[in-house]
């Protein structure tokens, strides 16, 4: 994957991928809880078990500049893995987002910092310090239904999210683009009058 991806990446209206793909859309139950969001990024993944807030802090640690941190609750949507501590140590990480299979917390201070953060609602119930054993780094997690592995690229705005490999990634982009390139003379075309029977497609 080259940066220049990424940039292309961000030029694509990401709901005109889904005139080409099925898979890699994360449940619209994840939603971005700042406005006007859009970010790219190759994923960083953790898998939290038993609201252990120690695995958080490693997966932090393990984000790189442009980053997506995606965080795989296992089902548990009552406790917040993020909060304002949390995001101040991604943006220092220069992460370009965090993604949440659950719920988020402090949201206030997190729309303050600016750092796009995903996730399924807000709780005041928070993650502990317990040290357990089951969570991991950078392994295969599930989010919003859809498989997540390290360096997939994540996709994200105020529509939702997808998750697309590299490769898929490659695959879709000329066609997204094109066809992003072509909708202002249909919009021109509709908003003229001209006759919808030789517009749409029948």
């Amino acid at each position: 994957m080259t940066p220049t991806i990424l940039e292309d990446l961000t030029d694509v209206s990401y709901p005109t991928i889904g005139h080409f793909l099925e898979e890699g859309f994360v449940s619209p139950a994840v939603q971005s809880l700042l406005d006007n969001v859009k970010i790219a990024g190759p994923a960083v993944t953790v898998r939290i078990a038993d609201h252990d807030a120690i695995a958080m802090n490693r997966a932090l640690l393990a984000l790189k500049p442009g980053d997506v941190l995606v965080v795989d609750m296992l089902g548990d949507h009552r406790h917040a893995p993020v909060g304002a501590v949390t995001a101040a140590a991604a943006l220092a990480q220069g992460a370009a987002a965090v993604v949440v299979d659950g719920v988020a917390t402090d949201v206030l201070e997190l729309r303050q910092t600016g750092l796009p953060v995903f996730a399924r609602g807000t709780s005041c119930l928070t993650t502990k310090r317990l040290h357990g054993n089951g969570s991991a780094v950078n392994v295969p997690v599930r989010c919003g239904g859809v498989e997540v592995n390290p360096g997939d690229l994540v996709l994200g705005d105020d529509n939702g999210l997808i998750v697309l490999s590299p490769d898929a990634a490659q695959d879709v982009l000329a066609k997204a683009l094109q066809s992003d390139a072509a909708e202002p003379d249909i919009l021109a075309r509709i908003t003229s009058g001209e006759p919808l029977e030789s517009i749409l497609a029948l």
